[in-house]
């Protein structure tokens, strides 16, 4: 109970100091995402490594997701996207950068660019959306909350999105509406997973704070969460359970292609796979993997300390 109040107290103290500035502080965010204990961006996100962001390509949604449910994560999905480029093998993994917009209201407005103007922004022409998307670096996945806007109210177009696509390397998503598709389209490597297309500028519409938690459909993102974005949906991992999950999920995968090699020869029935395995399964399992043939998803020690600790 103790901890609990003394992390309650260190939010309300560092979101003090968030309040008076448009991007969550370094401390802000380390309080909201203590339970990572790896290196962190200066900005404070957790550096989930390259290579789990690589590893994490190649596991599906749906192994991911169950991992989070079990884990008691159970707003982390959001699906219904329409891709800019409609692509079934679409996949882009990285780090959160999340950013909230609201409707553009003046006085609002003239505080947000008042307190851009303190903060060294380029503020004459208002173009606050450029704030956040001047921070982004490589392995980063900007992740925006426009509230489905469409009518003067687009996320970005042509050239927003080239600079999203040259800073990251990663495609975007955004909880709203694109413009200027057929240019985007010619941004080899790039994607977005948005909620439709409006010729309209951004207009009616405004950042309020990034790198701050936001919410995206039926989902939570945190800055420095873990994108998992492919054509059936978008799933936002907690940094501190990405490796667990990727780790899981290839365990998954693997005992899914051990118990279809094993129905295909007709030696066990889908129904007797799918129920708890015993010493005899689970040994034949342990041998299958010291003969696999081909190449293991996982580092070998990660397999057997997973192994170890999964205690058949």
């Amino acid at each position: 109970m103790k901890r609990i109040v003394l992390f309650l107290l260190s939010l309300v103290c560092v979101s003090n100091v968030y309040a008076q500035s448009i991007a969550g502080s370094p401390e802000y965010i380390k309080a909201l995402t203590a339970q990572w204990k790896g290196e962190r961006f200066e900005d404070g996100r957790p550096k989930v490594p390259d290579t789990i962001l690589e590893r994490l390509k190649n596991v599906t949604i749906e192994e991911c997701w169950a991992e989070l449910m079990k884990l008691g994560y159970v707003n982390q999905f959001e699906g219904d996207w329409t891709l800019l480029n409609d692509d079934p093998d679409a996949v882009t993994t990285g780090r959160a950068v999340t950013a909230q917009f609201m409707p553009l209201r003046p006085d609002l407005e003239d505080a947000i660019i008042a307190q851009g103007k303190k903060e060294g922004r380029a503020w004459e022409q208002k173009r606050t959306v450029a704030w956040v998307i001047n921070t982004l670096v490589k392995g980063d996945v900007y992740v925006t909350d426009t509230y489905n806007k469409e009518w003067l109210g687009t996320a970005i177009g042509s050239n927003l999105g080239s600079g999203v696509y040259h800073a990251t390397g990663n495609g975007m998503i955004t909880y709203g509406h694109i413009r200027d598709i057929e240019r985007l389209r010619k941004v080899e490597g790039f994607n977005v997973w948005c909620k439709g297309f409006d010729p309209s500028y951004m207009r009616q519409t405004i950042l309020v704070n990034y790198n701050v938690p936001i919410r995206m459909g039926k989902a939570i993102v945190l800055p420095g969460d873990a994108v998992l974005a492919k054509s059936g949906g978008v799933l936002f991992i907690p940094a501190h359970l990405v490796e667990q999950i990727v780790l899981t999920s290839e365990f998954t995968k693997l005992s899914d292609e051990f118990a279809e090699d094993l129905i295909k020869k007709n030696e066990y029935t889908a129904g007797e796979l799918d129920s708890v395995w015993d010493d005899k399964l689970n040994k034949r399992f342990l041998q299958w993997i010291e003969d696999y043939p081909g190449t293991l998803p996982m580092p070998k020690e990660d397999l057997d300390r997973f192994l170890k600790e999964r205690n058949f």
